[in-house]
């Protein structure tokens, strides 16, 4: 949801689309520099989310690269997720959803160790202050890490701190990782792969988006609802999973025209009506 104008103000616009999560950026998703929150901002925000509570996460900045082997840029990389975190504890914010990053030829598992150690770097600066950093799975262009279930078990079971540890799960990424949950017998085997190799208990957070291109392409574009190679019947599954309820969920589909109204009203549609049948929903 929208930050224009101040935080403040996407409790308010979700408030008016009936939201009970939201996800915002509390900065400039596309800049290393921007100044600290001062009190006024904070205040404002306690008091707007006191009076419509929501679950809320933020994602953090699309420029920072946990993965990358070049010194100046993982450094600069680590201090601002450090700065995203603060932000978040200043907030009262629990969860903060970051992508991996993208090992740039230097090898998944080179990769995966500097994200641990950044992320256990980050960890022992917050003293204590809770927060958990959500690992959201990728699609997997290029070096991105976390497109498989066994990467991200690596960043879990390599944080120090186990409360520290989350997992935020994107249904377009999923398809495009080349996980076929797009069906009841798929569904059940996707998630149940994902409880062996990680653990159920781990997923703090869902995007649902629908997917522009088809399995397995390694491609990130995200579709609205039903609209795409997803299609329909994965999330009617997902909506009346008694396991998930509880588990935020957001959407990252296009914001052309009213379809976020749209993608909304589907999905609670999905969430009160019991899925019927056995087999797949075409796009």
């Amino acid at each position: 949801m929208s930050v224009a104008g101040g935080l403040e103000k996407a409790v308010d616009r979700a408030a008016e689309h009936r939201c009970t999560a939201l996800q915002i950026f509390t900065r400039n998703g596309n800049r290393w520099d921007h100044p600290p929150l001062d009190d006024d901002e904070i205040s404002r925000w306690r008091e707007a989310i006191g009076r419509r509570p929501l679950a809320v996460i933020v994602h953090d900045s699309y420029l920072i690269n946990l993965a990358s082997p070049d010194r100046e840029l993982h450094e600069k990389s680590r201090a601002a997720f450090l700065e995203e975190a603060r932000r978040c504890t200043q907030l009262g914010i629990p969860g903060l959803v970051f992508h991996p990053g993208a090992h740039m030829e230097a090898g998944e598992d080179a990769g995966l160790r500097r994200v641990v150690d950044a992320l256990n770097w980050v960890d022992r600066r917050l003293d204590g202050r809770p927060l958990r950093f959500l690992i959201e799975n990728t699609a997997g262009q290029g070096t991105t890490l976390g497109r498989s279930f066994e990467h991200i078990a690596v960043l879990l079971d390599g944080l120090r701190n186990r409360e520290r540890a989350g997992v935020c799960l994107d249904t377009c990424h999923l398809l495009a990782a080349g996980y076929d949950f797009r069906d009841d017998a798929g569904y059940a085997a996707v998630f149940a792969e994902a409880d062996r190799v990680f653990g159920l208990d781990a997923v703090r957070a869902f995007h649902l988006n629908d997917s522009k291109q088809n399995l397995g392409c390694r491609v990130d574009r995200h579709e609205n609802i039903g609209k795409g190679f997803v299609g329909s019947r994965a999330f009617h599954l997902l909506m009346r999973d008694s396991r998930f309820l509880d588990v935020p969920k957001v959407l990252e589909t296009p914001k052309a025209g009213d379809m976020d109204k749209r993608n909304l009203a589907l999905l609670r549609r999905f969430a009160s009506t019991p899925v019927h049948g056995n087999g797949r929903a075409r796009p």
